[in-house]
């Protein structure tokens, strides 16, 4: 739930813009001095490891749950060491992103890629064997800087000393380091505990997620990271009044606490109990303020009612972008907001915003399409429209169902899930541009193929090609200009028209498609 994210955009430095619509809002620090955190200090960057889940050499299905157990293990210790591992919520979002299964089993090739995407100096590596009781497990470090590849380390003992083992690698990989095995040992649960905690992670079934939790939390009650897997194991299967008690049993000492309170906002959030949700998250930016927040400071005011104490949502959301000039979901919502409040100068303003970041955002394409008409724009308008129904058929479902109505569906505000990404490391702004270069490529890709099907005239391969440029790059003219020569030599015209507008609006200078546009539409 916490990593749910959209397909990559083109990042915008805006905060120049954004400072021009600032406002003053109660409890909320001025932006973005107040508001931007600093990223890892150079230090950090120089020395950040990125830990891979092992691979079992037997596949002893009594162990299945130590390819991510040692990867958990393994960066806990780093970290106890000194050493900025990588956390399993980063690590899981770049593996989302760049849609590589969590698993052990990657060549080297791909973990080489993912180490360097997410900003890693050396990944660590390695694979664990279980005999009766005896646990051993090999590591090695590379380096990415020189693709240097460390001799294998080895550690061994009995399994239910786990964590003492994983240790033994940690010492190994960082022999500079003074802490003591007994000081990394005291951070770790009972093993009991933590090992029904990783199958409750690995689980795929809700109900067997939730099972195997709970079972971690009655094994050790104090184990709050469990406590945070749970409350979203229970978000995520919708139990927001069940998620809320489970998470507000983390005490206000523990180190988690700060992401346990911002989780119970969530699911007050949920549960529609929003003063209470903007006096928690209000408390939780005063104490230090982040894009998140104030984000969903702002989803909350704009549910509640207009004259609900506390400031605009508008303000929030404002803040929020200059905080984070980079996320097409902040621009979107401000977008929106604008629209709700019947602002359409601001509105168009911020939505193009929101595309250029994410030009696969349907949501934001439709929402630009209708502030347009509204304004008058009546050529951009449909434009964006359309490609709004390219990209998904909600809208045109929606607009079925409007008798004509220029209007935008309720509810398409975005709450964010993930709290202090620049206190982990914040991996989006490199996944982001490792994508964007990714995509470039693709659309070069299925431009090209879908070219020289059409050539061959092999229709429908050519159609299913240019889609796929549409769907990476909705602007792509070209490829709308190809689809519209398919569709009309096929004697689909209706769908040529709309393509070869597409293809001249998109860009002005494509004479062809103006040609083609003139003599299809007499």
């Amino acid at each position: 739930m916490r990593h749910v994210t959209r397909v990559a955009a083109v990042a915008l430095v805006v905060c120049g813009s954004v400072a021009a619509h600032a406002q003053t809002v109660p409890g909320v620090s001025a932006p973005p001095a107040a508001v931007q955190t600093a990223g890892p200090t150079a230090e950090a960057q120089a020395n950040r490891q990125l830990v891979i889940p092992f691979e079992s050499v037997n596949r002893d299905p009594r162990v299945f749950w130590l390819g991510e157990g040692s990867a958990i293990i393994l960066t806990d210790d780093l970290q106890a060491l000194g050493v900025p591992a990588i956390g399993r919520d980063d690590r899981r979002r770049a593996f989302d992103r760049l849609r590589v299964p969590m698993i052990a089993s990657l060549s080297h090739a791909t973990v080489i890629r993912l180490g360097q995407i997410v900003g890693a100096v050396q990944v660590v590596v390695g694979t664990f064997e279980l005999k009766g009781d005896e646990l051993t497990v090999r590591a090695r470090a590379i380096r990415l800087d020189t693709g240097r590849i460390t001799p294998e380390i080895e550690s061994h003992g009995a399994l239910a000393d786990v964590f003492g083992v994983y240790a033994g690698i940690a010492q190994r990989l960082v022999p500079s380091a003074s802490v003591s095995m007994q000081e990394m040992e005291q951070g770790h649960p009972p093993i009991t505990a933590f090992e029904t905690y990783v199958k409750g992670l690995l689980a795929e079934a809700p109900a067997t997620k939730v099972t195997f939790l709970e079972q971690a939390l009655k094994l050790s009650p104090g184990f709050q990271r469990a406590r945070l897997a749970l409350w979203e194991a229970l978000t995520d299967s919708s139990e927001h009044l069940k998620a809320l008690t489970v998470v507000r049993q983390v005490p206000l000492d523990s180190r988690l606490s700060r992401q346990a309170r911002f989780d119970a906002a969530m699911s007050l959030i949920s549960l529609g109990r929003t003063p209470e949700a903007f006096s928690a998250l209000s408390q939780l930016n005063v104490e230090r303020a982040d894009a998140a927040l104030l984000n969903n400071l702002g989803i909350v005011q704009l549910r509640r009612p207009v004259n609900a104490p506390g400031g605009r949502a508008i303000s929030y959301f404002t803040q929020a972008v200059a905080a984070d000039a980079t996320d097409p979901d902040l621009a979107f919502n401000l977008g929106y907001a604008y629209w709700l409040d019947k602002d359409l100068p601001n509105a168009v303003s911020w939505l193009r915003e929101s595309v250029r970041r994410d030009p696969a955002d349907d949501a934001a394409h439709y929402v630009l399409g209708v502030a347009l008409q509204a304004t008058g724009s009546a050529a951009e308008a449909a434009r964006e429209k359309e490609l709004a129904r390219q990209l998904s058929s909600t809208y045109a479902e929606w607009e079925a169902t409007q008798s004509g109505a220029n209007t935008v569906p309720r509810g398409l505000e975005r709450v964010k899930t993930d709290l202090d990404l620049a206190a982990s490391f914040r991996v989006e702004g490199a996944i982001d541009a490792a994508e964007q270069r990714e995509q470039r490529e693709l659309v070069a890709f299925h431009l090209d193929r879908g070219r020289r099907l059409f050539e061959q005239e092999h229709d429908e391969e050519a159609i299913a090609e240019l889609r796929r440029v549409v769907y990476l790059s909705p602007y792509q003219s070209d490829a709308h200009l190809l689809l519209g020569r398919i569709y009309l030599r096929s004697g689909r015209t209706a769908e040529a028209i709309t393509a070869l507008k597409i293809a001249a609006w998109s860009n002005p200078n494509n004479a062809e498609a103006k040609r083609l546009l003139a003599e299809t539409a007499k």
